[in-house]
């Protein structure tokens, strides 16, 4: 019996260094292929190391993979090959102030209808967006959506968003789902006021098709607009990465603008903070262009201005006409949208031309003696700027019939930080006319301004102002930024330079000559050589006079 059992434990030692052995051969071989499959895609590589999409994505990806994943960002902007690749109801991480977890709303809330505006969208974008919306929102608050197409020419927003929308509607049957198609491209605002002419519900939420919305996103925004119909409300926007489409939680902030009409984050006012509460609504200068409004209310003050063109402006529009015509705008920080930030945008190459003329027209109907503002800041002339701003007839009888209040009273109680530049006495390039050549504000980063042959570009422009400040290189348009003024820097020193200009000794114009009231020294070039020396007489001119210079 002793020797069977001796045998039997030599057997099951034996089969237990076979299997030990076996298990190292395939650890052995397992870590073998990976290291095979490492150095393949080591030898693989980046097919196109400078593109943005693959900075910090897509280093497991094949050759083909990454051609198929450029051609795809090429096209929309962002990472479409991801997106096809991401769960439709993918989670979204917790991005709201703690207090908001906390809040409770009224249950008789009004029903909200979204609308999504898209051009060429990726398909998969816009199902995600459908999906967060009506997982996201509570089946008797969301009425309908509406799908508005600028004129798309992608063949899978028709056929197969159809069946997509289809069977939506099959598993919500009490959902409507709207379908707006453009014939031709009308641009944004006009976009825009198609889906809110096709909406029924109480709110209308006009939303890019390129988001997520976050849980409880509906009804903070829901509940301000209940208390006060006339305040029109935006969300706070999380980033989405356009090549990892990771969610970046943002702080909320109010959405403003420089005098160009581009749009920009800012601070609330200071009594914002002293309230040390930010889940609070925080009024806000303008819209950044989604936003959630009750749909009557909206008609009754105008809308959006429709004869924009392609992109941009009618945000700012929106937002001057409803504080000066007796509403308000509200960034509401508990309600949350995850929105892509493109990397480029699909209407054109440069959007600069259709903001220009769009600006010029928010200017002409709601400006009044600022507009010039806006020339100045797109470096135009105040008369004869040759660009055809449309017909502004039909919104100039709104502002007449809301009995709207002036734009300077918007300056002084709505949007006091903006400068309302209304000391300037002349812009443009500064020619010297005996050296035929003119002030540039040099390399920068640097402080040394240098002569150059004209060109009358953004590095060329010069801004001088009743205060003597003459300031290099562009204009600020808030008073809490500081510009670049040109500097004598004292009798040892003759280099001008470029500083901040609280802290310049200014040059001034006296007759044609640029001269430092304090150093009595001049401004002028010598071969070819911007310098400060004793005047000689060499005489400077502007392009643009806005009033007599002294």
């Amino acid at each position: 019996m002793q020797r069977i059992l001796e045998e039997e434990r030599n057997t099951q030692r034996k089969v237990a260094e076979v299997l030990q052995q076996a298990l190292q051969v395939g650890v052995g071989l397992e870590k073998q292929h990976e290291e095979k499959v490492q150095a393949r895609r080591e030898d693989v590589g980046k097919v196109f190391p400078d593109s943005p999409l693959f900075k910090e994505w897509g280093g497991s990806l094949s050759e083909d993979e990454q051609r198929e994943a450029q051609a795809l960002f090429d096209k929309y902007g962002y990472n479409v090959f991801l997106s096809d690749r991401l769960p439709l109801n993918r989670p979204l991480p917790e991005t709201r102030d703690p207090r908001c977890l906390k809040r409770t709303y009224p249950k008789d809330l009004p029903t909200v209808g979204v609308v999504l505006i898209y051009l060429n969208e990726a398909l998969s974008i816009i199902k995600r967006a459908m999906r967060s919306i009506i997982d996201r929102t509570p089946k008797n608050l969301l009425k309908e959506i509406i799908m508005v197409d600028d004129n798309s020419s992608n063949e899978n927003l028709k056929g197969d968003l159809d069946m997509y929308v289809k069977s939506l509607q099959e598993e919500n049957p009490g959902l409507r789902i709207a379908r707006v198609r453009h014939t031709e491209q009308r641009g944004l605002a006009y976009a825009r006021a198609s889906g809110w002419r096709a909406a029924t519900a109480d709110v209308v939420a006009i939303l890019d098709a390129h988001i997520e919305v976050h849980k409880m996103w509906a009804e903070p925004l829901l509940t301000q607009i209940k208390g006060d119909r006339t305040v029109v409300t935006s969300p706070v926007f999380d980033r989405v990465n356009f090549d990892d489409l990771k969610v970046i939680p943002y702080l909320s902030a109010a959405h403003a603008f420089d005098w160009a009409l581009w749009c920009m984050y800012e601070g609330f006012s200071p009594d914002y903070y002293k309230l040390n509460d930010s889940s609070l609504p925080g009024k806000s200068p303008s819209v950044m262009g989604i936003l959630v409004a009750d749909r009557k209310y909206l008609g009754e003050v105008g809308l959006l201005d429709e004869g924009m063109k392609v992109y941009g402006g009618e945000n700012v529009e929106l937002g001057i006409r409803v504080w000066t015509c007796g509403g308000s705008i509200e960034v509401v920080p508990c309600s949350k949208i995850a929105h892509i930030e493109r990397f480029h945008k699909p209407y054109l190459p440069d959007l600069s031309p259709a903001m220009r003329r769009n600006a010029l027209r928010v200017a002409e109907v709601w400006m009044d003696e600022y507009k010039h503002n806006v020339n100045l800041a797109w470096n135009l002339p105040f008369e004869n700027h040759g660009i055809d701003i449309g017909d502004v007839s039909e919104r100039k009888k709104i502002r007449e019939k809301l009995n709207c209040k002036p734009f300077k009273w918007y300056l002084d109680n709505v949007y006091p930080k903006l400068d309302p530049w209304d000391n300037l006495l002349a812009y443009g390039g500064m020619k010297n006319l005996d050296a035929d050549l003119c002030i540039d504000q040099g390399p920068v980063p640097g402080h040394t301004p240098i002569s150059f042959h004209c060109y009358y570009y953004g590095p060329q422009m010069v801004y001088y102002r009743t205060t003597g400040e003459l300031y290099v290189g562009g204009i600020k348009s808030h008073k809490y930024n500081d510009n670049r003024c040109l500097t004598d820097a004292g009798q040892k020193n003759t280099e001008p330079g470029l500083y901040n200009c609280k802290e310049a000794i200014n040059l001034l114009f006296q007759g044609k000559e640029l001269k430092n009231r304090q150093t009595k020294r001049c401004l002028e070039i010598i071969k070819g050589v911007l310098l400060i020396q004793e005047c000689t007489g060499q005489r400077w001119t502007i392009q643009n006079i806005i009033k007599e210079l002294k």
